[in-house]
C-alpha cells in the first residue's frame, strides 16, 4: 500500500475513535431522566442549600454533558448546575434564538403533566454554539420542578 493510501486510513481510523469518544460523552434521554428522578430525591432528603451545592459540583449530578436545574413554578432558579449566574433570576419569559418560551413551557408542562420533554435550542457549553435541546422536567418539592436536558444531534 502506497504511504499516502496507509495516511488516509490512519487519518479515517483516527476520526473515527474521536467521534467514538465524543459521542460516548454526549448523555442520553434515558440517562435525563434517571438523574432528574435521582436529584429530585437527593433534594427532598438534603433540603435545597446542600442539594444545590451537590448540583454544582463535578461528581454524580454533573456527567458527560448532563447536569442538573432547579426552579420555581413561577421561573425562578433556584441553582443552576453549569451556570451559577443565573441562580435567583426569573427565568419566565426567557426564549430560545427561535423564540420559543421554553421555560414557561416547562412551567405549564409540569403544572398540567407532572413532568416531561420540552424541545428548545440553547447554547452547548461544550462546543459554544446553539443546539437543538430537550430538557426532561419533572415536578419536585412543593412549588419546585427539577430537569437536565440533552443535546440533540
Amino acid at each position: 500500500m502506497s504511504k499516502i493510501a496507509l495516511r488516509i486510513i490512519g487519518l479515517a481510523a483516527a476520526m473515527a475513535l474521536s467521534t467514538t469518544a465524543f459521542a460516548q460523552e454526549v448523555g442520553t434521554a434515558a440517562e435525563a431522566q434517571a438523574l432528574v428522578k435521582k436529584a429530585i430525591a437527593h433534594y427532598k432528603a438534603a433540603g435545597k442549600d446542600k442539594a444545590c451545592a451537590d448540583f454544582a459540583g463535578a461528581g454524580e449530578y454533573q456527567f458527560k454533558d448532563l447536569y442538573v436545574f432547579v426552579q420555581q413554578l413561577d421561573g425562578n432558579m433556584i441553582c443552576h448546575g453549569k451556570n451559577p449566574a443565573l441562580n435567583g433570576k426569573n427565568l419566565s419569559g426567557l426564549k430560545d434564538s427561535d423564540g420559543i418560551a421554553f421555560v414557561a413551557q416547562f412551567i405549564d408542562l409540569v403544572k398540567t403533566k407532572g413532568s416531561g420533554w420540552v424541545d428548545y435550542k440553547w447554547v452547548n457549553a461544550g462546543t459554544k454554539k446553539i443546539e437543538p435541546k430537550s430538557s426532561y422536567v419533572e415536578k419536585g418539592d412543593g412549588e419546585t420542578f427539577i430537569g437536565a436536558g440533552i443535546y440533540k444531534p
